[in-house]
């Protein structure tokens, strides 16, 4: 629920204070009433490229994420500072046009879709905000950003009375933002022009669903949560960010979509074959019975050998990453088993190197260095193609831990390097607006 309050209101609290100042200078009276808002990142633990194809994933929400003031005006303009790097963005709700690889074409993206598929756009904000949330680094920052929007245009002009489905809550909201975000359609909703990734909606629904503490277990097509399990609390994940940025509107876009169109190509050779008409991957293994039934319709449909390999290896690292890693992942964060927790993570990265081919010189060595300094288990994660590396460890030793890994890092990869970040994250609570007698908020 969207808690409103003036302005000064919010400028009383230390934490708050320069995001008020923000909209203050830019002209939002003392007295406009104004929400605040948190929002976080994801961190995806098992299910590397598994959501978009029907399988499974392990994330939870970082602590870390974006913390934003929204007010809401009179007309249709938008107006969204960011105060940490001091840029802006500006656009008009009635005449939203794309801004391809610019930092605000997510805004423009969202604000577009929305008058696309629920009609003209109420009422603009205003938004000042600030972040902790490494960018282009794996941990969802773009996705974070789709969310914090939709949210703040909602909260002006009550948009979740409009989507055409009744529950505006959940894991069907979630699955929609993942739709806005990568152009696909949604139910009776047609597809338009996302931001040019074929995603899927993982990191929206970590992003809105977590709860602190917790792990949850997804299913995707459509978006079910399969489980849910506490994350011990003596164990926290150190974040090694590589410095190599896996940007997804920028160099990460063409092999992330590669990996995207290939599991495609297996439900569309499936088809061809007369194997059925599933939907998607996770469909195509749950009525084939495995991967043999598969391999030998992709040998009889396509004639070029390099494709089949690639096209085999690509299926082979969804059925181990989605039915088999994932559910073993979440009994053994279930039953705090950190020797079976070391072994699946080391599958999950060797898989990723000789299958996905996502990963690079940097994830490799941050991976490797992480389980060198005592890491019970550590694999990279996201998209790959650069970003980030978890590594689960004790939370007593956790910033010790932290300062040996970054050095480590720093003398193996020092270019790369100086570009990247280290940090601590347990699991954390889903998107909220906060209290504005406290700045924070419960979940």
């Amino acid at each position: 629920m969207t808690i409103w309050a003036p302005l000064r209101q919010w400028a009383s609290l230390a934490s708050l204070r320069p995001l008020a100042t923000e909209l203050a200078e830019a002209g939002v009276p003392p007295e406009r009433p104004v929400a605040a808002l948190r929002v976080p990142g994801r961190l995806e633990i098992f299910g590397k490229h598994t959501d978009y194809a029907g399988g499974r994933s392990l994330v939870a929400a970082t602590e870390p994420g974006i913390t934003l003031l929204v007010g809401a005006r009179d007309d249709s303009g938008v107006r969204w500072l960011d105060a940490g790097r001091g840029v802006a963005a500006g656009f008009d709700l009635a005449r939203t046009e794309a801004r391809p690889g610019h930092w605000s074409n997510y805004l423009r993206t969202v604000a577009r879709r929305l008058a696309r598929d629920l009609g003209p756009l109420p009422r603009g904000v205003d938004v000042a905000m600030a972040s902790d949330l490494p960018s282009a680094a794996g941990l969802s920052s773009s996705s974070a950003l789709v969310v914090a929007c939709f949210l703040a245009l909602d909260a002006a002009g009550e948009l979740r009375q409009r989507l055409p489905w009744s529950d505006g809550e959940g894991e069907r909201l979630a699955d929609y933002l993942g739709a806005v975000e990568g152009g696909h359609g949604f139910e009776t909703l047609a597809g338009s022009g996302g931001v040019g990734t074929f995603g899927g909606s993982e990191d929206h629904a970590a992003i809105l669903g977590s709860r602190k503490g917790r792990l949850r277990h997804l299913r995707f097509g459509p978006l079910q949560v399969a489980d849910e399990v506490e994350l011990d609390p003596r164990r926290i994940f150190a974040i090694g960010v590589s410095g190599v940025h896996a940007d997804k509107t920028g160099e990460a876009r063409e092999p992330f979509n590669r990996l995207a169109t290939l599991a495609r190509e297996i439900v569309e050779i499936w088809r061809w074959s007369g194997g059925g008409d599933e939907p998607d991957l996770g469909s195509v293994l749950a009525a084939s019975g495995g991967v043999d039934p598969v391999i030998s319709a992709i040998g009889d449909v396509v004639d070029d050998e390099a494709k089949c390999r690639e096209l085999e290896q690509r299926l082979r690292h969804f059925a181990l990453e989605s039915e088999v890693l994932v559910p073993a992942a979440t009994a053994a964060f279930g039953a705090d088993d950190v020797e079976t927790l070391g072994r699946l993570s080391a599958e999950s990265q060797r898989r990723a190197e000789e299958w996905l081919g996502n990963q690079t010189v940097e994830t490799a060595a941050l991976v490797k260095l992480a389980r060198h300094q005592g890491a019970a288990a550590a694999t990279a994660f996201g998209g790959g193609f650069g970003g980030a590396v978890w590594a689960l460890v004790e939370r007593s030793r956790a910033e010790q831990f932290l300062r040996r890994w970054e050095a480590a890092y720093r003398e193996a990869c020092p270019v790369a390097a100086e570009a990247g970040s280290f940090l601590l994250t347990g699991a954390g609570g889903g998107a909220a607006w906060l209290e504005p007698e406290t700045g924070e908020s419960g979940r």
